[in-house]
């Protein structure tokens, strides 16, 4: 039963694997193309380089066998053209045996080099290995679906420790926050994060309402989230209600909070103190109960430090804190992500994407990512419309990647000799630069004293961003 088992298989992988022989000699093509389809092989058979390649590009073949001289188009040519088009292409190079030759053959992409007269035998044993690897792959990717979707939380995707961290207090605190603060860089997926809490809270059916603090003058933000009345401004022709009393009883979330201004903030913590807003143009208070999630891309503790951002605000919203990590700090997640992303933007775009070349994996694995999640879709999004193949190669994405990366502590042509005066200079610049010129914050990442600090600062004459602190 095991032996007529076996063979069914085989019968039905072959007939699974179409093959295109291109030879110059007609007799030589009838001769392979008839052998072929005796062992159950579907096969197409021509003489023209060109038409091989359009068998390629429209999916025709999962396996081209060409002869390596041809008059109408080299042989290593056509490889090269196949493998342009579709880098998973395996390619068969038969012709008059050469170590050299197969050699080169093996060296610029195919897949194996037979010796004319073709050994059936052995012709059959190669292509039967490749339709056992395709079938391997194609039960590869069915079972990566299903991990897949043993990944997903409330939408989001991911298998590292860090965002399983990230999940787990997620659902601890999902049922009882009244304010939470979600930190981490831009597009590292906080608004996700904040979904997720709403989802799982008990009022998941009621709304959840977002505002990108960020986008907005002062004036609009304000009459955004807390409402105004007819008249209040020039252009209120009707009374509007804000976010906290459309999202009543829900949740409001308010993206880069960070980004606001004081007398804001000021009006933000009576909405967490006292449940209370007051419309723009109003004298009545309303009473809301909503749950506030406030994610942020910014350090809030210097921020208080510096005076930008209340200190009575930070410790009512930051009773409970997620930090969500970027992606170069979770490697983990790329390949599932981008998984994820060619099933998205496969379906979008009715493309049959079976995955990345090896070479765009490790394109992929070697980028930093300061865009983290969201600009890891952006490049999957962006292959998926120009790619032509099954498989987004280097080609297909984006120009910025396809350039090597130089890291500037690496690149020797880079690197110029100077005075170590001058480098603590530069690097005591940039640190403060960084903390915005809060000289309090710079001195505690350089790991000096204020004072020394000071006293460098006065010494060499320098002047930073405007010092609010310190």
């Amino acid at each position: 039963m095991g032996a007529i088992a076996g063979q069914a298989t085989v019968a039905v992988t072959r007939k699974n694997l179409s093959v295109c022989v291109l030879d110059s000699d007609p007799g030589q093509l009838k001769l392979a193309t008839n052998a072929l389809e005796r062992a159950g092989f579907q096969a197409v058979g021509t003489t023209s380089p060109a038409e091989a390649l359009q068998t390629v590009r429209t999916g025709g073949c999962r396996v081209v066998m060409i002869d390596c001289k041809m008059p109408a188009m080299d042989g290593f040519t056509f490889l090269e053209k196949t493998l342009q088009h579709d880098p998973g292409m395996p390619v068969l190079f038969t012709g008059f045996y050469s170590v050299e030759s197969a050699i080169e053959a093996i060296k610029r992409g195919a897949y194996d080099y037979l010796c004319k007269p073709v050994d059936l035998p052995r012709l059959v044993r190669t292509l039967d290995d490749l339709a056992e690897l395709f079938w391997q792959r194609s039960e590869i990717r069915h079972l990566e679906d299903q991990l897949l979707q043993n990944l997903h939380f409330q939408g989001i995707v991911a298998k590292s420790p860090a965002m399983m961290n990230v999940f787990d207090l997620v659902k601890k605190i999902s049922r009882h926050y009244t304010n939470v603060l979600i930190t981490g860089p831009t597009g590292a997926g906080k608004e996700p994060v904040a979904r997720a809490l709403h989802q799982l809270s008990p009022v998941a059916q009621e709304q959840f309402a977002v505002c990108n603090c960020s986008a907005l003058v002062d004036t609009l933000l304000e009459s955004q989230l807390f409402g105004h009345i007819r008249g209040a401004f020039t252009g209120a022709t009707d009374t509007k209600p804000g976010l906290f009393e459309y999202a009543n009883g829900g949740t409001v979330f308010l993206d880069e909070i960070g980004e606001t201004s004081l007398p804001l903030q000021a009006k933000l913590l009576r909405v967490i103190q006292n449940r209370e807003i007051q419309c723009v143009g109003s004298p009545e208070l309303k009473r809301v109960n909503v749950r506030i999630v406030a994610a942020t891309n910014r350090d809030l503790r210097a921020e208080v430090l510096a005076g930008r951002f209340r200190e009575d605000l930070f410790y009512r919203l930051s009773s409970i804190e997620i930090g969500v990590p970027g992606l170069a700090e979770r490697p983990e997640d790329i390949p599932v992500l981008v998984q994820h992303f060619l099933k998205k933007y496969g379906q979008a775009y009715g493309k049959k994407l079976q995955g990345l070349s090896r070479r765009a994996q490790l394109v992929l694995r070697d980028h930093n990512w300061p865009g983290n999640v969201r600009e890891l879709e952006n490049v999957i999004s962006s292959a998926a419309i120009v790619a032509t193949a099954d498989f987004i190669d280097v080609g297909d994405l984006p120009e910025h990647l396809r350039k090597p990366q130089r890291n500037g502590s690496n690149a020797v042509g880079d690197w110029q000799a100077l005075p170590l005066d001058e480098i603590r200079s530069m690097h005591i610049q940039r640190v403060l630069d960084a903390c915005h010129g809060n000289r309090v914050r710079a001195a505690r990442m350089l790991g000096i004293g204020r004072t020394s600090l000071y006293r460098f600062l006065k010494r060499t004459n320098k002047q930073s961003s405007p010092v609010l602190v310190g």
